[in-house]
């Protein structure tokens, strides 16, 4: 039988983090639940408005969860998965709300129309494709698609004013969707726990070190970065949920699954629009298809985002090249990560991707101008003087090794000790709008018999709708029925 965890440590005070620390404490209300972040504010790296984008990720516009095979064949099945994942979120969300963990879903949640936008007739047929094949599933019915530019323009009028009527364009919506600041849930879950005792979080600590006992047990060094002194905390389970920085730590670990990966930072910059006359006219988050040869995180999107209160409007997001794995993390880290384990199958990776190597050096070289023009192919009448630049986040591609060559890969990974006693999320989007998702992964694969036998009713109790198949038309208008009041998400 295998044992509860008594200990635990959490490095990395982020949405991953918060999501766990939910989860492990309602599983085990004996269990000692420790957080240490080195920024003095809490959710101010991945987590953070500016440094995502924001979009609850529920694949109703984001294209490239729809690949189109060369036989004009859309594959829905990524959508959908990513769809059940965040109906998940939500109703833990919902949870959260109805115990008083969070108290103001109205400052992280707000209800905004998720657009696919297309032009030219190939990526009009695949849309009409998409859209034919996504609203046969009870989680897309809602969806509506139409290639009329009347129509379009009942939706998002800024992206139709100053086209050709002749002009082909199509597009689908989702009334459901939402815009969801992340860093304000990070903050209000972690003032829930702390409000109730049930954690306790240390800001300006830094994690130095990891050890594994004799007894199995890890001892992690920390750095009180106030006074500059040091200590040892012990911990029979710890997770890594440092976004970028998690690389790093989980190479300290020592563990022997951490020398399968490496990764690669690509940083991120906003247009954001400064002229409130137009970011009024605008009310939903806009995506578009990824350029040929382009990445998949280099989707365009134009988007309304409200963040502290205040409406805005952004347009990218842009890639930036820098060495470091966070915002604020050392222009070493990159350097740091390499290592005479991964070096093989990094530079592999990197002559396997000559195609991305040049899209980060053609995205750093573009001026201001030249990125309003990739804007004005959204939103035609768009002006210069209207937008100004802004930093976003930083993110580390994970490269995995496999069979002696870098793989590249663009979603999240959960990387585990073989006895479960460690773990850590890698990678990025979805990311945040899947956390409780991921955070489910992560228990599983560390603690498979207690997710099997132990853990399944206080789960439920969290998430009703959980070891249920999300495809039942009954289930999903059930689950929508209770987060959509809850979390107020429709106007």
């Amino acid at each position: 039988m295998e044992k509860q965890p008594q200990e635990v440590v959490l490095i990395g005070a982020g949405i991953m983090s918060a999501t766990l620390s939910i989860l492990l404490k309602k599983i085990n209300p004996a269990i000692k639940i420790s957080v240490f972040e080195k920024l003095d504010k809490i959710g101010f790296e991945s987590s953070e408005a500016f440094n995502n984008a924001g979009t609850g990720h529920s694949a109703f516009c984001e294209l490239n969860y729809t690949p189109m095979d060369k036989n004009g064949v859309v594959n829905i099945d990524k959508a959908i998965d990513i769809a059940k994942q965040f109906e998940t979120s939500k109703e833990f969300w919902s949870y959260l709300v109805e115990n008083n963990y969070v108290s103001s879903p109205e400052k992280f949640l707000r209800p905004t129309p998720h657009i696919s936008f297309v032009w030219g007739d190939e990526d009009v047929s695949f849309l009409r494709k998409r859209y034919e094949k996504l609203s046969q599933h009870p989680l897309f019915s809602d969806m509506e698609y139409s290639e009329d530019l009347n129509k379009i323009k009942e939706w998002a009028p800024l992206i139709v004013d100053g086209r050709q009527g002749n002009e082909k364009v199509a597009a689908t919506h989702m009334n459901l969707g939402t815009d969801v600041n992340f860093g304000e849930l990070t903050r209000q879950i972690f003032k829930g726990l702390q409000d109730k005792n049930e954690i306790t979080l240390e800001t300006e600590n830094e994690v130095k070190d990891l050890t594994r006992l004799s007894n199995g047990k890890w001892a992690i060094k920390v750095k009180d970065l106030k006074s500059g002194n040091n200590k040892s905390v012990n911990a029979d389970f710890v997770f890594i949920g440092a976004g970028g920085g998690a690389i790093l730590m989980l190479q300290k670990s020592g563990i022997p699954e951490a020398k399968k990966f490496g990764g690669f930072p690509v940083g991120g910059q906003w247009l954001v629009c400064q002229n409130d006359e137009v970011i009024q006219k605008h009310q939903a988050k806009v995506y578009g298809k990824a350029k040929l040869g382009a990445p998949p995180m280099s989707v365009p999107h134009l988007d309304t985002r409200v963040i502290d209160g205040k409406k805005s409007l952004l347009f990218g997001p842009f890639a930036t090249f820098s060495t470091k794995f966070l915002k604020q993390g050392s222009h070493l880290d990159l350097f740091k990560s390499v290592n005479f384990e991964n070096i093989g199958f990094l530079m592999n990776c990197g002559l396997n991707n000559i195609d991305l190597t040049k899209y980060l050096i053609e995205q750093v070289m573009l001026s201001k101008a030249k990125k309003v023009e990739s804007l004005q192919e959204y939103f035609p009448e768009a002006k210069l003087e209207d937008w100004f630049e802004q930093t976003a986040g930083q993110r580390v591609q994970v490269i995995e090794e496999q069979n002696g060559k870098g793989v590249l890969k663009f979603g999240t990974e959960i990387v585990s000790s073989q006895d479960g006693s460690m773990s850590a999320l890698l990678g990025a989007s979805p990311g945040a709008s899947t956390s409780v998702s991921a955070m489910l992964n992560l228990l599983t694969k560390c603690f498979p018999e207690l997710m099997r036998n132990n853990w399944q009713e206080p789960i439920k109790e969290m998430i009703p709708s959980h070891g249920k198949d999300l495809s039942n038309a009954e289930l999903v208008k059930e689950s929508r029925t209770r987060t959509t009041s809850v979390l107020k998400i429709l106007d």
